[in-house]
């Protein structure tokens, strides 16, 4: 007669390979949280963490130029905005972070996460056919489940270019050439641009998203992280405008002066 599995209703309760702790010891992913300290970078740890793998200096390099180079777009950013706005309101940090980072969704914050999912069908593809015919049918399928924008591509205030992409691009270039990614996802990104050059007649060149989801990809970042990734990343010019605000003072900040009105479309 086999014996039945004895369960520890609090201990069972939840199910992490992420930490392990008890009086005096803290391990993250089997690892002394005291070896960890001042040998892993922040960006490292959070691939650790997040991941649960190792991030060698050269990968850890693009994961971290990618983090630095979306931290703030200014209080025209929806989120950006929010924060200052909750400062004037007598909330803490904390309370004006979340407002802002709660703003994140797919219009606002989700165009990294679409964009490696759109890199990553394509690359699927390029098993069959070539990386040209691969990218055709990546946009048809993108458009015909997600509608005609195509995220990662334009920019509404950059133009003729986000000055953050070809930067992020080379690096990319840079770690390709000594091996530490692949650089077929910047390859890829550069098809979608060219191709798209080509629909509209004119340059349309990767924005800030698309090139983050280059180096998420080449990483091999599931796309749902390249969201959450930015999340962080967005969180540094959340903290620095939230507390900027609150330096400043200001009370019950709106959207616009009291001396301007919306438009009343009503009766």
């Amino acid at each position: 007669m086999s014996e039945s599995k004895v369960t520890d209703p609090v201990a069972d309760w939840w199910h992490t390979s992420i930490i392990d702790m008890e009086p005096g010891r803290i391990a993250f992913r089997g690892h002394p949280v005291e070896e960890l300290i001042g040998t892993l970078s922040f960006p490292q740890m959070i691939w650790h963490m997040v991941m649960g793998t190792p991030l060698d200096a050269g990968r850890a390099r693009l994961f971290e130029a990618a983090l630095v180079a979306a931290v703030d777009h200014g209080p025209q950013a929806p989120s950006i905005a929010a924060a200052r706005m909750a400062a004037t309101c007598g909330v803490g940090l904390n309370n004006a972070m979340a407002t802002a980072i709660n703003m994140l969704g797919d219009v606002h914050g989700g165009a990294g996460e679409q964009a490696v999912a759109l890199y990553q069908d394509i690359d699927a593809r390029t098993q069959t056919t070539g990386l040209e015919e691969a990218t055709g049918q990546g946009l048809d399928a993108f458009r015909a489940t997600k509608g005609k924008f195509i995220p990662g591509f334009g920019h509404r205030f950059h133009k003729p270019v986000d000055p953050r992409a070809p930067r992020l691009l080379g690096l990319v270039d840079e770690a390709a050439a000594i091996g530490s990614v692949s650089g077929r996802f910047a390859a890829i990104g550069r098809a979608v641009e060219a191709h798209l050059a080509r629909e509209k007649g004119k340059p349309v060149p990767m924005n800030i998203d698309g090139a983050t989801a280059v180096i998420f990809a080449e990483l091999g970042c599931p796309a749902p992280l390249a969201r959450g990734f930015f999340c962080l990343s967005r969180s540094v010019g959340i903290l620095a405008h939230a507390w900027e605000q609150t330096c400043q003072g200001g009370r019950n900040k709106g959207p616009t002066p009291p001396s301007h009105r919306w438009t009343y479309d009503g009766a």
